[in-house]
């Protein structure tokens, strides 16, 4: 993988803000807000097309609003894009040969880099993943969730288990690099049954495997009315832990909280999300992170589809824009790069930050003193205990970069 570092060591800060030695990779990522229907889990930013939609319309949106961008991004390649959703797959084949080309007109990718979509079983047809896969795009991200009809049910999935199989069936035939997403803790779902989803899944032999623990959010149809026949909390552990025993076993690296890879297949576009990468963020509701010598902004494009449309095309398409803090700036790079199993590098704390790690030292300290973290002079790594206990040791890191 090529990487292009761009030294920021003469800049500084300004206005207070942490001054960056240098820029962190790029990523893109293109937000689709259309699925055919609202899954009752489902808490991102995703509308059922009542009316329908124009796609092409959509893509010229999202191209004008990555120019709003650019000024922001001169001279960095894009090391990976991710179209996510929603459902991308609801748009044809030309319309993200459209985007994809649009893209590339406007920005510098490097050789090698990674351009995933989502897609979900129900919008499967062979020739329009032909179509994909000739537009550039080189890795899929499939929501299988279950293979079991009873469970996709209870999930709201317009999907059942022989779509879900025949889904798999066609990306491989057109891709090499695949995951899979599924979900365990599930209503009425026992051990035995999240383990044969696991193991369906494993017989296609795909790279990546995503494995998500079903959690109630705010805002969802679920948090209005909770499934009664969810597993309990012993019985929910008892499937983390065999699931990741199981995929352990059958050489996927556990490298991420809910993410499972065969060695050199990593999902780099989420990597870069983890180690506090900077990304573009275009599309209705889409969020970025921009690094540059005057400090770290994070941005929100509007979220309701026809509102993002109206903004784009007056030339406004953020509806936040604002500074991270020194303050906020421990607790936000901790949030992502404890997520990474294996640990980090510490010298990527003042190279993504800009701060100093005696800023912290206090935190580490009674991190360690609790068995959450273990590190030496060069690594720091979250124990069991603090992958199992996050939460507890984020908070640790709250408030920190005035000490």
């Amino acid at each position: 993988m090529q990487v292009t570092k761009i030294s920021l060591s003469a800049l500084g800060g300004l206005g207070g803000q942490p001054a960056l030695t240098e820029l962190p990779p790029l990523s893109l990522y293109i937000h689709f807000p259309w699925c055919v229907r609202k899954c009752p889990y489902c808490d991102f930013n995703s509308h059922e097309p009542k009316s329908g939609f124009d796609e092409m319309a959509y893509v010229d949106a999202l191209l004008r609003d990555l120019e709003f961008s650019l000024p922001e991004v001169w001279g960095r390649p894009l090391s990976s894009i991710f179209m996510g959703g929603g459902t991308p797959s609801l748009f044809s084949p030309q319309a993200m040969d459209a985007l994809l080309a649009g893209v590339r007109a406007r920005m510098r990718l490097q050789p090698d880099a990674e351009i995933t979509m989502e897609a979900n079983p129900g919008t499967f047809e062979a020739e329009r993943f032909r179509g994909y896969r000739e537009a550039g795009i080189n890795r899929l991200s499939i929501g299988i969730q279950s293979f079991k009809p009873a469970h996709l049910q209870a999930l709201g999935r317009i999907h059942d288990g022989e779509e879900a199989r025949r889904a798999i069936d066609i990306a491989l035939s057109h891709f090499d690099n695949v995951n899979l997403d599924l979900m365990y803790a599930l209503p009425g779902q026992t051990l035995d049954e999240a383990l044969a989803d696991l193991d369906t899944a494993l017989s296609y032999g795909v790279t990546h495997l995503s494995a998500y623990h079903l959690t109630i959010e705010p805002n969802t149809l679920f948090a209005v009315e909770t499934p009664r026949n969810l597993p309990d909390d012993e019985v929910s552990a008892d499937m983390q832990e065999a699931i990741e025993a199981r995929l352990a076993a059958a050489g996927f690296e556990h490298y991420e909280t809910s993410a499972f890879a065969r060695p050199g297949r990593r999902a780099r576009h989420n990597l870069n999300y983890w180690q506090f990468g900077d990304y573009i963020g275009i599309g209705a509701g889409a969020h970025g992170k921009i690094s540059s010598h005057a400090g770290i902004v994070r941005q929100m494009r509007h979220k309701q589809p026809a509102a993002y449309l109206k903004a784009v095309a007056e030339g406004k398409p953020l509806q936040s824009s604002r500074k991270v803090t020194r303050d906020e700036l421990p607790f936000e790079f901790m949030m992502n790069l404890l997520r990474l199993t294996e640990g980090f590098e510490l010298r990527l704390f003042q190279e993504r930050t800009g701060l100093p790690l005696s800023g912290i030292q206090s935190a580490l300290t009674q991190a360690e003193a609790q068995g959450l973290i273990e590190r030496d002079a060069v690594m720091l790594r979250p124990t069991l205990k603090g992958q199992r206990f996050l939460n507890d040791l984020l908070t640790l890191f709250l408030k920190e970069g005035d000490e």
